[in-house]
Formats: structure tokens, C-alpha cells, sequence
């Protein structure tokens, strides 16, 4: 029986053992394909996305397991936990840390990502960490359980998982100071008037964002513990019991360094997932696409590629060889309590083509607002960002396949309503602040 060796139990490797067994298992019952999922962060997978709402006191560590116990023996995969120090690809053998070995005849890398650490002096002390894995979310229990146990916290980058560790410690009253390395939160991503919407709705929460903010270090007490930060540009201290470094990720494939492997960012692929070597691929976080769809880039740390990943390659596994394409490029996240969608391409001020031209709205409250990009020239529809307000993905993804151009989706936003209460109120004030932009560029 072949066996399938899946590295990494997050949604790229769960999807993928699952549809393998659904599209391997025999007639008369039987399996079909030998399947293991081996990881040493959990026994069993979780919505690492709902990490946040643990802390928050919205659902248990148990609500955050799509499946029950039972499912995996059911359905005959087998869990290993434990931690691959290398991979010898020439006798298809896994070593582990604890001196085990195990073989593969198809072996999957979905090991996901880690965070970014720049060698800040102090960065490994106790009571600095990410948010990424169950272990964080342990640490940060211990060192910030209220806010009499931790008097501040100290986030480190202005991304998604920032502003997440954000809200989270603002839900305990413990007070947050936020170092954003950029002028403007997350402007490498977000045209300027989103951007700057953003960081009013952070200051309106009560927490001090120092934009233009680089750390220089971490100061321990006399225990090992964070004591204090010091800021690199101006050297103030700023007294804190826990630091988050949420400074982006970077694919997490270093016990790959002395394989056959290759690897650049991440573990180098195909448009089939394929790595260099036969029967070993990779998925998710850690895979880096050699031909990227699109301007699609070649690394996507994002959940619903990562799921989709590991439905096109148990097809490949199962003998219909499928390439990977993830279509339109969509996201969703949340600011604090404003929900933000983006499908298509939207372009920060840095990076935007000279061809992108940007519509943009924002209500009055400041809390809600779009951004519609399309061709200068042609005016072709390019992508569109809402913050505040729920659109279909559906209606998007059809418009961007057609080519609509800007108008059209302009004049037929109704049709993307996925909040009738919101049109019934501006959808006129878009159309009639569309229809002024208009009048001044011509």
C-alpha cells in the first residue's frame, strides 16, 4: 500500500490527507492509499485563525477543532507528533528529534510559516513571542492574563496578525503600544486614504501607535524577563511586561537546509506542486510557486490557498495530474471591528502601476469605505477594497472573468450587495461621488 507522508497537520495538510482518502478509498472499503500526518505543534488540527478568539473568551481551544477525535481513526489517517530534523530524499526517510525514523513513498511539505525575527537583542527572552501557533497562545496566557498581571504590552509590525494582538490584549484593558516601521499602517498593502483611516480607527481604541517606529531592543530583568523596549530612533524606554513580534512570516523549511530539496524562500515548485525531487511536493505557507499566477506572489501565507493547494494535489497524488491555479486573487481580514474584503488587484502607493487608476469613498463615521481600481486607459474594472461593508465574492470574481469595466461595476454595485441595509443607504452617495471624480479628471 502506498504511504502518503504529510509534514505539517495546518489546512494545506488536513485538506490534503482528506481528499485523499475520499478519492482513494476502495469499493470494498479499504483505504486504499497509507496516510500520516505528522506535526510537533498539536495532536490534532485547529482553525489557526481562531486563535484570537480563545484569548478573547469567545470559544475554547475544543470549538476551534473542526473534527472530533474519532474522525481521524475513522477515516483511517494516522496522526504522529513529533518534530523532522531532515529529510534524506534518496531512501525516502524521515529522521526526528527524538532519533526515530519513518518512510514515505509520496512525501508532502506543508510545514507553514513562522515569524520574522531580525536579531533585535533580546528577541528570545521570556515573554516575547508571535502569534501564529497553539504555543504562542500559551505564552501569551501566562505572561498577559489581565491587566494586572501585564501593565503593557508591545506589538512589533503593522500587519494582519499585529492589529490582531492588538485587539486581543485591548479586549483584557491592557494597555498596547504599536510599532509600525512604515509612515502610514500598512501602506505597502493599502492606497493611502485606507491606510490612514486605519490608523485613526487604532488611536480611536486607545492605543498608542508609534508610526515612522523601528525597536532597537528588548531589556531583560534580572530573571530573563522583558522588562522594557527601547525605541531605535529616538532611545526612548518604554516599560512592558510581554513583546509581540508579529513582523511578517517567512516560510518555516530550515530542516530542508541539507536536503536535495530546493528551496529559495520557500520549498521551490511547479505549477503541479511538484519540488525537484520525484514524489516529494509542497503545499501552503511554505510553498514557493516558480511561475506565480498573475501578480499573484510567489509565496501566499493566506488559509484559503492553503486549502485550495491540498485539494488540486490529492488529485495529482490520486492519479489525475491537475495544475494549480487560485483564479482571482480575494482576501478578507479585520481592523479592530471593521471587516475588510479586497478582490482583484488594489494597489498601495508603492508598487501601483502607472496605468491604475483609483476610485475611492469614504463615509462620513470613518469607519466605512471602497477603493475601485481600473485601467486608465481602457477603464477595465482591475479590483476593488471595501472596509465596512460585505460584497459577494461570487458577483467579483464573475466581473473580473468578463472585463467589466468601471462603470458597469459602479452602476451595478447593487448586484454585489450582501448586506441589503447598507445599499438602501449610500449606495446613491457612491454613485454620485463616482459620478463628481468623473467631472474633475475630465
Amino acid at each position: 500500500m502506498e504511504h502518503i507522508v504529510i509534514i505539517g497537520n495546518g489546512i494545506s495538510g488536513v485538506t490534503l490527507a482528506r481528499h485523499i482518502r475520499k478519492l482513494s478509498s476502495q469499493p470494498d472499503g479499504q483505504a486504499g492509499k497509507k496516510i500520516t500526518l505528522v506535526s510537533a505543534e498539536t495532536e490534532y488540527f485547529f482553525s489557526r485563525t481562531a486563535l484570537m478568539y480563545i484569548y478573547m473568551g469567545h470559544m475554547t481551544f475544543e470549538h476551534t477543532q473542526p473534527y472530533e477525535n474519532w474522525f481521524w481513526e475513522k477515516n483511517r489517517i494516522e496522526l504522529k507528533k513529533g518534530y523532522v530534523k531532515k529529510v534524506e530524499t534518496q531512501s525516502k526517510t524521515l529522521h526526528f528529534a527524538e532519533g526515530n525514523t519513518l518512510q514515505y513513498d509520496k512525501l508532502v511539505i506543508a510545514t507553514g510559516s513562522k515569524p520574522n525575527k531580525f536579531g533585535w537583542p533580546g528577541q528570545d527572552l521570556e515573554g516575547v513571542m508571535g502569534m501564529y501557533h497553539k504555543q504562542d497562545l500559551d505564552n501569551l496566557e501566562k505572561h498577559a492574563p489581565n491587566n494586572k498581571v501585564c501593565k503593557r504590552a508591545v506589538i512589533v509590525g503593522g500587519g494582519l496578525i499585529g492589529i490582531e494582538l492588538a485587539e486581543m490584549l485591548n479586549s483584557r484593558n491592557i494597555p498596547v503600544t504599536f510599532l509600525v516601521r512604515e509612515a502610514s499602517f500598512w501602506n505597502g498593502v493599502l492606497p493611502e486614504g485606507e491606510s490612514q483611516m486605519i490608523n485613526r480607527h487604532i488611536k480611536n481604541h486607545h492605543i498608542d501607535l508609534r508610526l515612522s517606529t523601528n525597536l532597537k531592543e528588548i531589556k531583560s530583568d534580572e530573571n530573563g524577563t522583558v522588562k522594557s523596549i527601547i525605541i531605535e530612533e529616538t532611545g526612548e524606554e518604554i516599560l512592558c511586561d510581554v513583546v509581540g513580534l508579529t513582523a511578517g512570516v517567512t516560510p518555516n523549511i530550515d530542516f530542508l537546509k541539507d536536503s536535495e530539496i530546493e528551496i529559495g524562500k520557500g520549498v521551490k515548485v511547479n505549477r503541479f506542486l511538484e519540488t525537484n525531487i520525484p514524489d516529494v511536493y509542497a503545499i501552503g505557507d511554505c510553498a514557493e510557486q516558480q511561475e506565480p499566477s498573475g501578480n499573484r506572489r510567489p509565496v501566499e501565507a493566506v488559509w484559503y490557498t492553503g486549502r485550495m493547494m491540498g485539494e488540486v494535489l490529492a488529485q495529482t497524488i490520486c492519479g489525475n495530474k491537475m495544475p494549480y491555479n487560485p483564479g482571482h486573487w480575494f482576501n478578507s481580514a479585520k481592523f479592530m471591528d471593521i471587516e475588510y474584503q479586497t478582490y482583484g488587484w488594489v494597489f498601495g502607493e508603492k508598487g501601483r502601476p502607472d496605468y491604475e487608476q483609483h476610485f475611492h469613498w469614504k463615509h462620513s463615521d470613518d469607519t466605512k469605505c471602497i477603493t475601485v481600481a481600473y485601467h486608465k486607459d481602457t477603464n477595465v474594472f482591475l479590483g476593488i477594497n471595501t472596509f465596512g461593508i460585505r460584497l459577494k465574492h461570487e458577483t467579483f470574481d464573475k466581473w473580473l472573468t468578463e472585463k467589466r469595466d468601471v462603470d458597469y461595476v459602479i452602476s451595478n454595485l447593487k448586484d454585489a450587495n450582501f448586506d441589503p441595509e447598507f445599499y438602501a443607504r449610500y449606495e446613491d452617495e457612491i454613485r454620485a461621488a463616482y459620478k463628481r471624480q468623473l467631472l474633475l479628471v475630465e
